[in-house]
């Protein structure tokens, strides 16, 4: 009886493993990608292998697994479904989203140079500056948007560009198109920092991108309980190059934490549906009020890249930023002091709504002149706009700015 059990489940997991061939669409993609009912007990939830090591057949034979620092079947089943997800070959998982720029980092040597959006995310501006700088890699921060201010900086010593679009916290749409034909140019990895839009708004490496970077912490795990980051690649060379680093440095994700995020994902979806819906209130509800100065959302027509944001995105999404007539400190302030249902947070993405305050929180590691630079002033106020009612979001918004 046991052993026919086990044929039938064998027979249904050949019958699901070929239905995942087919070509699915988006929202089955997140929740059948990549995983598959356990063979042993049918489970239809991808179990929490929490173990260091695995039991060998013989002298090199064993099952795929060896150690879980190289690989272990949660993760396995999270990195598949990541690059099913980006349209992508090879998925990998990290400790952190910034354990996974660092692994891109790491395939440079000393001497070649990097191009970047100069409003990036202050702690991969950190890792660039104060890390990689002094092992003899240069970085160059310029306007994005300006394309032939990009082609400018482009050498000989030019290995790498890196792009997050829509950038954090301005909310710069970067035409990655255009990135992607200067780094063929070049001969040059570009990578794209993907976390703001998510693989349901955008697909980087359908662009011609060659690797797609996600912080999975936010929108990917979607419910603020896990720290993780992901490389996704169609480069068979570059897969094996990150596998190779993502080995020897370690900087791996555990399995429970590889579980929460695959969990989280069968509902990304539905939640940057809604995510969508409220950010595109939210940005009208501050365009119109009286206190407001400006609002970074890729939306507006009045945003100066909407038509790009319109060619790559299919939606918008739930980040947004504005800032306040007269720009003063203690405005902003007071106004991140009396939020209601919006909490007080670092990071984003996750069902609740966050307000945050990117000078003195997310961007402080980058100097002030340079902050000002690119519009992070002052009185910038950041918000992850969370899947809450929206009629109550605005209330509390309303209510703090008065």
């Amino acid at each position: 009886m046991l052993y026919c059990t086990k044929v039938v489940l064998v027979r249904n997991l050949a019958k699901f493993v070929q239905m995942k061939e087919d070509k699915m669409k988006f929202a089955t993609k997140v929740i059948h990608a990549g995983v598959h009912p356990d063979p042993t007990t049918g489970a239809i939830m991808t179990p929490i292998y929490q173990t260091s090591t695995y039991v060998l057949d013989a002298i090199g034979e064993d099952k795929g697994y060896k150690y879980s620092r190289t690989q272990n079947p949660t993760r396995h089943a999270l990195e598949k479904n990541l690059a099913s997800l980006e349209n992508g070959k090879f998925g990998a998982c990290f400790g952190s989203g910034l354990a996974a720029i660092d692994c891109v980092i790491k395939m440079l040597n000393p001497g070649d140079e990097v191009i970047s959006t100069n409003d990036l995310y202050g702690g991969s501006y950190r890792l660039f500056t104060t890390i990689f700088a002094k092992y003899g890699i240069k970085f160059h921060f310029v306007e994005m948007g300006d394309v032939a201010a990009v082609e400018q900086l482009v050498n000989t010593n030019t290995k790498l560009i890196w792009v997050e679009t829509p950038t954090n916290p301005t909310l710069n749409i970067i035409d990655i198109s255009a990135m992607a034909r200067i780094a063929k140019t070049a001969n040059a990895m570009l990578c794209v920092d993907n976390t703001f839009a998510t693989p349901y708004l955008q697909n980087p490496l359908d662009l011609g991108v060659d690797i797609v970077m996600h912080s999975a912490t936010k929108y990917l795990g979607g419910h603020s309980d896990v720290v993780m980051g992901a490389l996704i690649t169609s480069n068979e060379k570059i897969a094996e190059e990150i596998y190779r680093i993502q080995n020897s440095s370690g900087a791996i994700t555990a399995p429970m934490d590889s579980f929460l995020v695959l969990r989280g994902i069968k509902t990304l979806h539905l939640r940057v549906q809604r995510h969508c819906e409220n950010g595109e209130k939210i940005a009208h509800f501050l365009a119109a009020h009286p206190k407001v100065d400006k609002v970074y959302w890729p939306g507006l027509t009045s945003h100066p890249n909407h038509d790009v944001a319109k060619k790559q995105m299919r939606g918008f999404g739930g980040m947004l930023s504005f800032t306040l007539k007269g720009n003063k400190l203690e405005d902003a302030h007071e106004i991140v002091a009396n939020v209601k249902i919006f909490a007080l947070a670092e990071s984003l993405g996750g069902v609740e709504s966050l307000i945050g305050h990117p000078a003195t929180m997310t961007h402080g590691p980058i100097p002030k002149e340079e902050r000002e630079k690119i519009g992070i002033v002052d009185s910038l106020i950041r918000l992850s706009v969370g899947v809450e009612d929206i009629d109550d979001l605005i209330e509390d918004l309303e209510q703090a700015l008065n």
